[in-house]
């Protein structure tokens, strides 16, 4: 039965997961945005997606429905309109010229994810409350705060190394820093990827590979 969208409203609607599908936190389920040519764009929630669908704004879609958004009654025939989300949908609409390769914002919680909450000198893993950014080249030497000269590292290893480079202090990096890929930058800030997700985004990271 195709969904009444004329009668759906998000604000109204209740959402549960297509049977059968992977059960998730309602506030932690993530669709993924791509637009009309299938450029990853950003993660987007259930609502926001409901939104797309109601305008119809979806221009095709990936994966299996894994979601099911209940919405209006239609005064006329007193059905419920029903809307299926899948994991991956396709939105009209242009793309801004930056968005096509952005760079993901440098934060803490990226860096911590892109090196994976392990500090890049001693190894060993850590919450995020006991990591710190490290410059590589401290800023009192010229360094900048860029991807490529910044790394996780623990309270203690961050305060040994002090204003000094890794040569300096003897105290040699276990893996280079790197600006992260877009596509990377999604994997890295969702937890909770579907496997239809996955497979997309892994199809279309860069062929660089951290070493």
């Amino acid at each position: 039965m195709e969904p009444d969208r004329t009668q759906f409203h998000p604000g109204l609607a209740g959402a549960l997961p297509i049977p059968g599908a992977l059960p998730h936190r309602l506030d932690s389920v993530r669709l993924l945005s791509l637009d009309a040519h299938g450029r990853a764009l950003n993660w987007i929630s259930w609502q926001d997606a409901a939104c797309l669908y109601a305008r119809d704004a979806v221009v095709w879609t990936l994966g299996e429905p894994y979601l099911s958004i209940r919405g209006g009654i239609n005064r006329g025939t007193g059905a419920r309109s029903v809307l299926e989300l899948h994991p991956i949908i396709a939105a009209r609409g242009h793309v801004r010229p930056q968005a096509l390769d952005p760079t993901p914002a440098l934060t803490n919680a990226s860096l911590f994810a892109r090196d994976h909450y392990l500090c890049m000198y001693c190894g060993r893993g850590f919450g995020r409350q006991q990591l710190t950014r490290d410059h590589v080249v401290p800023l009192s030497q010229g360094g900048r705060d860029v991807w490529e000269n910044v790394v996780c590292a623990c309270f203690h290893c961050n305060s040994r190394k002090g204003g000094r480079t890794p040569q300096q202090a003897s105290m040699p990096l276990l893996a280079v820093p790197y600006r992260p890929s877009w596509i990377e930058h999604l994997i890295l800030s969702n937890r909770n990827i579907l496997a239809d997700q996955m497979a997309f985004l892994e199809a279309h990271l860069p062929r660089r590979r951290r070493q």
